[in-house]
């Protein structure tokens, strides 16, 4: 894991990969060469955790200097692949994962990429061909940034890298900004929230030939990886469930492949549980591995505290546990640094308790992490998944599947009848029966600003993600699942991650995003992941016997929750509305000011629900101060 950057045609500055120090504290590199297209600089920074001696260090040259790599990720393959490799007759004078990365490419091309098992974003210059290379992973685990302008090209694992190049803006992408504060959507296209900074997204290539190439032209982007489609694979449950157990087993073996220690994030939910309990069994013949260390986000607040279920795991393996306690007042004291290392403004404060574990692990002496991330959006795992799946049932006619699910969900998760019938829109129930409920004050329009009127009309993000994807409408839980994984939830999850972890000079590793696992899962349609009133019910088949009791038959889902809504309402209160005044002065036309009070005063006296779109307004304009934007 580490930073990287490389410029054609800018002039080089070394400062653009000395600024992503923290992604590297093991070594850097930095090459500078000339080419028909002016001059071609490659930057990086090393986080050593296969091969750690200097043998390991890039830029990394390969055939005597034809081939030069940057490179930021992990080949979990790569013994596989180096065997295959020798037997075509290269030759390796390293033991790192990035010369079996750079052989590969020398002998298979551009196709190397569907042979690799792992998570990457790389450049590999062709000083020969005089051809630039790069290109992410399959669902975009690894940062890969560009920016172009008639001046040069340049990629990077972190905006901050861009901003400072000749003709690249500090302007807001009007449009971006307005799906993420509307919504929480980010990370759904190829643009940021930067105007002049675009992304590689997951599965996604470039390859610029400077024989027919120049800056000024449009970079050649493409897709390597196909958008997923989902099959309706036709498994028993007990099939599924062995398959999946097979899948994820293995994919975890992969990921514990490293010459520094691994630990694990532990949430105590389904998905990170599975993890650590994994490890364990994989890990335990071995009696000179150390005891798996795992990190826990814990609360004082009852209603959003797992440590009950993170203590039944660690009772189950052999496991050494690490408790941190996010404090309430850090939650604002950190915003700007984690605003800093995330680039661009984050959806709740879920992400400063993330950070607080990765801060722990690195004090634990932790330097890889494993965690669960990608579980829920391949398999359903949210509960706002369940009217899709009702809605099917009603479609579908199966009325007594209909009435278990409502009956398991009233005992499994607390949900009333009557609660549940009133999201199912079934036409022949008489509204006075649902009964109406609270009757919320009608939503104040606070997008109706002067800046927002020119993208007022423009489709929402889902939309815009599902177009840009060739995907089709959300009618079923196969079609959540899609967009879920590869174009929403999951590409902010992983960007979250990435600059969490990174910043504290950790790789994280997410044995979830497993590609044969995704595509697996993909496969499965609208099969094995509700079933009644049961979430992940293919991955709850999978794990019985393996995980404890206590978590196997969890049925509530706090999704790595912190208590923003008891923080808000007490003791963050003046913060917040310090904060909301802040972005309002700053960007005075982005937002409908009074309307923008009035939603945030709601919130805050309860008069409607709290949601994270009052922590989205204020750390909009912490973004605003971190990185000076302009409109």
């Amino acid at each position: 894991m580490c930073g990287i950057f490389a410029s054609l045609g800018f002039p080089p500055d070394k400062a653009n990969i000395d600024v992503v120090s923290h992604r590297g504290p093991d070594g850097e590199g930095w090459e500078v060469f000339d080419t028909r297209r002016g001059p071609l600089a490659l930057g990086h920074r090393r986080l050593a955790i296969i091969d750690l001696s200097e043998a390991g260090h890039q830029p990394m040259s390969y055939n005597d200097g034809r081939y030069w790599l940057v490179f930021n990720g992990e080949i979990y393959n790569y013994v596989e692949l180096k065997a295959q490799l020798r037997a075509a007759g290269w030759v390796f004078h390293t033991h790192s994962d990035s010369e079996v990365l750079i052989a590969a490419y020398a002998e298979w091309g551009e196709s190397a990429l569907h042979r690799i098992l792992g998570m990457f974003a790389f450049a590999i210059w062709d000083a020969r061909d005089q051809r630039l290379f790069a290109a992410r992973d399959r669902f975009g685990i690894k940062p890969l940034y560009w920016a172009a302008n008639p001046q040069g090209i340049a990629f990077a694992s972190e905006i901050k890298q861009l901003l400072n190049l000749p003709g690249v803006s500090r302007r807001m992408n009007i449009t971006r900004v307005r799906d993420f504060v509307a919504s929480g959507i980010s990370e759904h296209t190829g643009q940021t929230m930067f105007a002049d900074v675009q992304q590689l997204r997951g599965g996604e290539c470039i390859t610029l030939d400077l024989a027919k190439w120049a800056p000024g032209d449009a970079p050649p982007v493409r897709r390597w990886y196909d958008v997923l489609k989902a099959s309706g694979l036709n498994l028993s449950e007990r099939e599924a469930g062995a398959r999946f157990g097979e899948l994820l087993t293995d994919s975890v073996r992969m990921h514990l492949r490293s010459d520094v220690p691994v630990g694990s994030c532990l949430s105590g939910g389904l998905d990170s549980s599975s993890i650590v309990c994994l490890m364990d069994r994989l890990l335990r013949s071995d009696s000179k591995t150390a005891a798996i260390n795992t990190i826990s986000a814990c609360y004082k607040e009852k209603e959003v505290d797992e440590r009950p279920f993170m203590e039944a795991v660690v009772s189950a393996t052999r496991s050494t546990p690490h408790y941190v306690y996010p404090s309430v007042d850090d939650a604002f004291a950190r915003a700007e640094q984690i605003t800093w290392h995330q680039d661009e403004p984050y959806g709740s404060t879920s992400i400063f308790a993330q950070w607080c574990v990765f801060e722990a692990a690195k004090q634990a002496g932790v330097k890889v992490m494993l965690d669960g991330q990608g579980a829920d959006e391949q398999l359903a795992g949210y509960h706002g998944s369940f009217p899709y799946y009702t809605a099917n049932l009603i479609k579908q006619r199966k009325w007594l599947a209909l009435a278990r699910t409502v009956y398991e969900r009233k005992n499994y998760h607390g949900l009333g009848y009557i609660e549940h019938l009133r999201g199912l829109s079934i036409p022949f129930l008489p509204r006075s029966f649902l009964g109406q409920g609270k009757k919320l004050p009608d939503q104040p329009n606070w997008l109706n600003s002067p800046a927002f009127q020119t993208v007022a009309m423009t489709p929402g993000a889902w939309d815009v993600a599902r177009s840009e994807l060739k995907l089709g409408p959300v009618e079923s839980i196969a079609d959540l699942c899609l967009i879920l994984t590869q174009a929403s939830n999951l590409t902010m999850l992983l960007h979250w991650e990435d600059r969490n972890s990174m910043a504290h000079g950790i790789e994280a590793r997410v044995p979830f995003v497993d590609h044969r696992l995704v595509e697996f899962s993909i496969a499965l349609g609208n099969a094995h992941k509700i079933v009644h009133g049961d979430t992940k019910r293919v991955l709850r088949r999978a794990m019985a016997g393996t995980l404890p009791p206590a978590v196997l038959n969890r049925r509530d889902k706090l999704g790595f929750a912190t208590p923003e809504q008891t923080w808000f309402r007490g003791t963050l209160r003046s913060a917040v509305q310090d904060g909301v005044e802040y972005t309002l002065r700053r960007f005075p036309d982005l937002l409908n000011a009074e309307n923008t009070r009035l939603l945030v005063r709601q919130m805050l006296d309860g008069e409607r629900p709290l949601d994270f779109t009052v922590w989205r307004i204020v750390n909009l304009g912490i973004w605003g101060r971190v990185f000076g934007i302009a409109l």
